[in-house]
């Protein structure tokens, strides 16, 4: 399995790589695509001749590449296939998701596929797997001050102190909407009420949560806003099974956080909750 993307945003995309995750990752420059010639060095690399699954955000230049990638690859014997992370219901509308974009939920996807290969399933196995977890995953997420990108040298987008913005991306894109600073648990709730409504998630869903910080937000803050996170879902029903609170996509040293739900059937608990060692 191989992912990739813009550099800005580690662990994303290479801390990833590893036992029971990815196998390798092609790395752009700061918030740029990796080039087609570095999809298929890494599609080489890994390649064990039962074929290679690409997990990667839903993004024009990673698409264009890794496209391009994969039929460089395909050029060589090597059959490709790919499941888009989609998962920010803030980018596009209920009805559109093929058209949004991916962001920190993508990590259980990575958890998914890699969970599902380990078993020794095939690459039909492997897809079906990743596909299914895609379809139960929302997130969304706040920004509360911009980045700086190294060769531009100034922040991405202007957030004056003591605003907000809802449904941010991770490289600066528009969000749903922008307010003054609310308390972490009013935060919470307006993430979690967009995302329960979205799929919809019901009362006696389990799931797995992510609460990610954008890399500059205190662990501390980040268990602040979980712990809110868990009480609105118990209270609506819904039994959190995992979850997992720390920086797992960020973007450069923007402050903000994201939160992730993925609605877990039988088999997809079992593998969200396999053993893995990633770097």
């Amino acid at each position: 399995m191989v992912t990739g993307g813009g550099s800005g945003h580690l662990p994303l995309f290479v801390g990833y790589v590893g036992e029971g995750m990815v196998d390798g990752a092609a790395v752009g420059d700061v918030f740029a695509s990796p080039s087609a010639d570095q999809v298929l060095a890494v599609t080489r690399d890994v390649s064990q001749g039962q074929g290679v699954v690409y997990v990667y955000g839903n993004y024009s230049g990673d698409l264009l590449n890794f496209g391009l990638g994969a039929e460089l690859a395909l050029a060589e014997g090597i059959e490709t296939r790919t499941v888009l992370g989609c998962d920010d219901i803030a980018s596009a509308a209920p009805g559109s998701e093929a058209e949004r974009r991916g962001i920190a939920g993508m990590f259980f996807l990575f958890k998914v596929a890699g969970a599902r290969a380990r078993e020794g399933g095939t690459l039909d196995d492997v897809v079906a797997a990743t596909e299914a977890a895609s379809r139960g995953l929302r997130s969304m997420g706040v920004a509360l001050s911009a980045c700086t990108v190294p060769a531009a040298g100034r922040a991405t987008f202007d957030l004056p102190t003591g605003v907000m913005e809802i449904g941010m991306g991770i490289h600066g894109e528009p969000g749903v909407r922008t307010g003054r600073l609310e308390a972490a648990d009013k935060v919470a709730e307006e993430l979690v009420r967009g995302l329960e409504s979205d799929l919809p998630y019901r009362p006696g869903d389990r799931v797995a949560v992510l609460v990610n910080g954008l890399g500059a937000t205190p662990l501390e803050e980040l268990y602040i806003l979980y712990r809110r996170v868990h009480q609105v879902l118990t209270q609506d029903g819904i039994t959190v099974a995992r979850a997992w609170v720390g920086e797992f996509a960020t973007s450069l040293e923007m402050a903000g956080a994201s939160v992730s739900l993925l609605r877990l059937d039988g088999d997809l608990e079992r593998l969200v909750m396999a053993p893995c060692d990633s770097i």
